[in-house]
């Protein structure tokens, strides 16, 4: 496929005020983009664009939950810049602290799946006429937690995965407009998101290690990500995993899935420290 050039070419990205978001912009705007800066933190956002020129940026504080702000949000960028070309759904939260779906609240799990999963369907469908129209290209944010498993952190999993296979059936759907589809797969990057894995939680960061060789858990920075998003955006990719030494667990997943699923089970170290987990949860209640 020939590269999709970028100059001059509007692109939303939802959850743009920290952390990959806010690495993707800064290197799509390098790249010759304009931005349409969606997220919450409205002064983040701010600082995000402080150095950028404001005619090439727009900031819209909203939430992915609401359908009606995300409509105006699309009519604004449409208002300034004529178009959207692209559109980032990069959205989302983790359950923090981690908890199991014995523990977790239902509030907690169900605003995860709100986030992570509805929200990303929301933005997409928002956009979506205008994506038609211009022929152009939506990427979704997915994670490596799409194909292994979720445990401890399950609606963010299950929302990983219900995201992977949104982009997989949009990409096919929309053959027949000219315009495509790809989902973003990463591995740990150092972002808010991440920090419990990571080790700010001890029980959760003690999970993490034994059940998953040092060489996949080595987290990698958010600039990273937004190469990659960068070179599938210009490819107009059906799939991006960051970094790539994730893309052959992607391809076996379905015996390395059983494997590891197995040994989770059976690993007496891996259950205690569940157990510990499920503990802490229960004396905060």
């Amino acid at each position: 496929m020939s590269q999709y050039d970028l100059t001059n070419r509007v692109v939303v990205i939802t959850g743009a005020a920290n952390g990959i978001g806010a690495a993707c912009a800064r290197r799509l705007y390098a790249a010759g983009m304009n931005l349409v800066l969606v997220d919450l933190a409205a002064e983040s956002l701010r600082a995000v664009a402080s150095d950028l020129r404001p005619e090439r940026v727009l900031i819209a504080q909203g939430s992915v939950t609401d359908r009606t702000r995300l409509g105006e949000i699309v009519e604004q960028a449409r208002a300034k810049f004529g178009r959207i070309d692209v559109v980032f759904a990069n959205a989302g939260i983790a359950c923090e602290p981690p908890r199991t779906l014995r523990t977790i609240s239902e509030d907690t799990f169900e605003r995860i799946i709100e986030v992570d999963l509805l929200g990303v369907w929301r933005t997409i469908r928002a956009c979506l006429p205008s994506i038609i129209e211009s022929q152009g290209y939506i990427l979704s944010t997915a994670s490596v937690y799409a194909f292994v498993n979720g445990v401890a952190n399950i609606p963010y999993a299950a929302s990983k995965a219900g995201v992977e296979m949104m982009m997989r059936g949009l990409r096919v759907e929309l053959v027949r407009t000219g315009a495509s589809a790809g989902v973003l797969l990463p591995g740990w990057v150092r972002t808010r998101i991440a920090d419990s894995a990571l080790g700010k939680h001890p029980i959760a960061g003690a999970l993490v290690r034994l059940a998953y060789p040092f060489f996949l858990r080595k987290p990698i920075e958010p600039e990273q990500i937004a190469e990659a998003v960068l070179k599938g955006v210009r490819h107009r990719s059906r799939r991006l995993v960051a970094p790539r030494r994730w893309a052959a667990v992607s391809l076996l997943r379905g015996p390395v899935g059983h494997i590891s699923d197995c040994l989770l089970e059976r690993n007496e170290k891996f259950q205690s420290l569940l157990g510990a987990l499920e503990s802490e949860a229960d004396a905060h209640l």
